[in-house]
């Protein structure tokens, strides 16, 4: 990525607190533990003296999240440049606040927008706080390895041709596997209609930064994506961003509604990793995305020759919704081995030392960053390897999951979530407005979601999956019996 100028090598926001730091200030304010000085010592020496120091609150040299006008208004302005946005706003919450705020910021109660069947539940706790109606496209589904992909346009220009009140479109940009859909040709469909694009870009931040990596939400046109930096950015956990791109969208109103949901105790740690990690993004990134890839791909090969399983790779790209994919996300189908991937992680755990990222009833993923070297991807071949000669190779093709029906929604999800509810048994549910969620994993696509109307074909689908074994999830009721619906007014006598 070509700079403008040395601006990108600045940490505005880290330099201040550094400076703020070398005054040797004596504090009268919170944090408690004013520099590690007041905390139980263990933890202290763990964390480290420099780290503590810059655990602080939002005193006027350090400027104010919620209301920026220096130093993290001025490192907002350079990430802004740096993931080619309008505004970016920082978030100390993780990306889950972040799309909630995009979405509170654009649309209303009462008011339609389209979403992906296989959504985030921070996107169900924004609907049930905007008090929005939900408008479902499922995502396309790959039958081979388990799992959702993302949705498409032809779905998405369907959708608004039946529902031409829509105020949004969210996209799910790239999936959690790395499997990106053709986003730029969304956005042209929706911008067609003056609709904006909102994206969960949750697995998106490095893909500003290299070629060949599919694009990121806004050098494809979207309007407002919700970005996680902390997962494969380098900043620390749970600092995220919100890109903004001005037009059919208002900056300043997803900005007050990120303010109303964040916290005024804002970490100064986590601002100033991600003001770090916008640094190094723009000025080393596409060096770091080039060393993951390189490692990536020498882990795909190696791993994708062994008996019995195959990685997802472009030869698996046919869709709309599998239009790119980021080789970083080493998705492993272990279906003809014989065993889930819940065995391969515990296996790996257990006898490697290893932890990936993600394991379901037919796959493992493994995430590659540049934080790797040669010897964590050997330790990876190796411990694959290992997998394939212990376990008996007798496959797993009985495994079928399904994509179930979207039943109808006969109240909001706001309204399901305050009304009275009462506890039932699953199997008398059919005719019931559910109060509950329940998914499978995988594909985690929800079954029934809080307001929709729990039908006969609804209920099948629940049981067969129950009965085949498969993790259905959701139910308070852990042993899947009980199910907690809306409560029926009785007539007064």
């Amino acid at each position: 990525m070509k700079l403008k100028g040395a601006t990108q090598l600045e940490t505005p926001l880290f330099d201040t607190l550094l400076t703020h730091v070398d005054t040797n200030p004596i504090a009268f304010h919170i944090p408690g533990h004013k520099g590690g000085k007041g905390m139980d010592p263990q933890f202290r020496d763990f964390i480290g003296e420099n780290a503590l120091k810059i655990d602080l609150i939002n005193i006027a040299p350090l400027d104010d999240l919620h209301h920026p006008k220096a130093s993290i208004a001025e490192a907002e302005r350079l990430a802004a440049e740096a993931f080619r946005a309008d505004e970016t706003f920082f978030s100390v919450q993780g990306t889950s606040s972040a799309i909630m705020a995009m979405i509170m910021g654009v649309v209303g109660p009462n008011e339609k927008i389209i979403v992906p069947r296989n959504v985030h539940k921070s996107v169900m706790s924004a609907l049930i706080l905007t008090g929005a109606h939900p408008v479902f496209i499922h995502p396309e589904y790959d039958e081979t390895y388990g799992i959702a992909h993302g949705i498409t346009a032809s779905a998405v220009e369907r959708a608004l041709e039946m529902h031409p009140d829509t105020k949004a479109v969210l996209v799910i940009n790239p999936t959690y596997f790395g499997i990106a859909g053709d986003l730029e040709r969304i956005v042209a469909v929706a911008h067609a209609q003056d609709v904006p694009v909102l994206v969960d870009e949750a697995h998106g931040v490095h893909l500003p930064f290299h070629d060949e990596l599919p694009l990121s939400a806004m050098q494809a046109g979207a309007d407002v994506a919700a970005t996680s930096v902390h997962k494969l950015g380098g900043s620390m956990t749970g600092s995220s961003i919100l890109n903004v791109r001005r037009g059919l969208v208002s900056p300043e109103r997803i900005h007050a509604m990120l303010s109303m949901i964040t916290t005024t105790s804002t970490s100064y740690l986590l601002l100033a990793s991600l003001d770090a990690a916008r640094r190094q993004l723009a000025t080393k990134g596409e060096a770091m995305n080039e060393r993951a890839l390189t490692l990536a791909r020498t882990a795909r090969m190696a791993i994708d020759n062994m008996p019995h399983l195959s990685v997802y790779g472009h030869a698996e790209l046919h869709s709309e919704s599998t239009y790119a994919l980021d080789e970083t996300k080493i998705l492993v189908s272990v279906r003809e081995l014989g065993i889930t991937g819940f065995e391969v992680e515990k296996y790996l755990r257990e006898t490697h030392r290893i932890e990936v990222e993600m394991s379901d009833l037919l796959n493992v993923l493994f995430i590659v960053t540049s934080a790797d070297d040669e010897a964590t991807i050997q330790a990876l071949i190796d411990g694959m390897r290992d997998v394939v000669s212990v376990y008996d190779q007798s496959g797993n093709d009985s495994l079928s999951i399904m994509l179930p029906e979207i039943p109808p929604l006969a109240l909001s999800p706001r309204d399901a979530f305050y009304e009275e509810t009462e506890t039932i048994p699953l199997e008398n549910a059919v005719g019931r407005i559910s109060a509950e969620f329940i998914m499978v994993y995988p594909p985690g696509i929800p079954i029934i979601i809080p307001g929709e109307l729990i039908t006969t074909s609804t209920l099948d689908y629940i049981m067969a999956n129950i009965e085949a074994g498969l993790p259905v999830q959701g139910l308070e009721d852990e042993s899947l019996q009980m199910i907690k619906v809306i409560q029926q007014t009785k007539a007064i006598r």
